[in-house]
């Protein structure tokens, strides 16, 4: 017999006008239906380089390469600062700062081929009810093992999306089952494909200068996007249908966005070309 399936399938189109509009969300709680906005800045002028639109199920880390484009091609050119949210320095390598959305491990993987200073937040390890997370366990990648807090060491086993460590029955008789897992087969640690560079970004950011660059930089980035959202016809809503005309109209506002911020430089089109005014 047919009956309705009380699922939601994969990718689906949710409007009878915008077929390219997807569900978003912007936390668990809050969601959204339309598009999300991604804007790559110069964190010294505070001018947008460079914007894509993505549909509102992808992941914010896979517009990184539509943001940075050649800089991530040619990691040595001396082009002006981006923030991809990112920024980089003539003769210094590039260096791309942004927030948790953007330090998954496949965009950290592709910021490392491109010899870029990663100044991406990446988020801690979390396990329910306090319990404890990944990072309390050691894993050795070239050993292919993993030891719990209790001392107990397993062998990884390959699975379609990296690696599995099971404890199994190592957990039943152990002392800090409680406070490990409640699962009665016993406590399982997944190690991703990009656990390394997972691994390699969390000890980078508990360095002081670190935190210290991240947060004088990442508060300008915020702002820029406050400067695309608060307008009456600003980036909160898409004024078209349809991912290109959206894509373009929100690359418009950039644009406009920025005429506003030469304004406020003093910045003006002069014989022989930009210049500041100092009238």
């Amino acid at each position: 017999m047919f009956r309705i399936a009380r699922r939601v399938a994969k990718d689906r189109v949710i409007s009878t006008v915008d077929a390219d509009a997807r569900h978003g969300h912007k936390t668990s709680a809050r969601g959204f239906d339309g598009y999300k906005g991604h804007v790559a800045v110069d964190p010294d002028s505070e001018l947008i380089t460079a914007t894509t639109v993505t549909a509102g199920n992808v992941g914010d880390g896979q517009a990184v390469k539509a943001l940075l484009g050649s800089e991530l091609a040619d990691p040595d050119a001396n082009d002006p600062p981006e923030d991809g949210e990112s920024s980089s320095v003539p003769e210094e390598p590039l260096a791309v700062y942004g927030d948790s959305a953007y330090g998954a491990g496949s965009v950290l993987d592709t910021l490392e081929q491109a010899d870029a200073e990663i100044m991406c937040k990446v988020q801690a390890p979390v396990a329910p009810a306090g319990r404890y997370a990944k990072d309390a366990f050691g894993i050795d990648l070239t050993a292919g093992t993993v030891t719990c807090p209790a001392g107990q060491t397993v062998r990884l086993g390959a699975v379609k999306d990296g690696h599995i460590a099971h404890f199994g029955h190592a957990c039943q008789a152990c002392p800090l089952a409680d406070r490990c897992t409640t699962s009665t087969s016993g406590r399982s640690i997944h190690v991703g494909v990009y656990e390394q560079q997972l691994t390699r970004a969390r000890a980078r950011q508990t360095d002081p200068a670190w935190k210290a660059d991240y947060t004088a930089t990442r508060p300008k980035v915020e702002r820029k996007i406050s400067h695309l959202m608060r307008r009456r016809h600003g980036g909160r809503r898409a004024r078209v249908r349809g991912h290109t005309k959206v894509d373009a109209d929100f690359n418009l506002l950039a644009a406009a966005v920025n005429l506003a911020r030469l304004a406020m430089l003093g910045v003006t089109r002069q014989t022989g070309g930009w210049a500041v005014n100092t009238a």
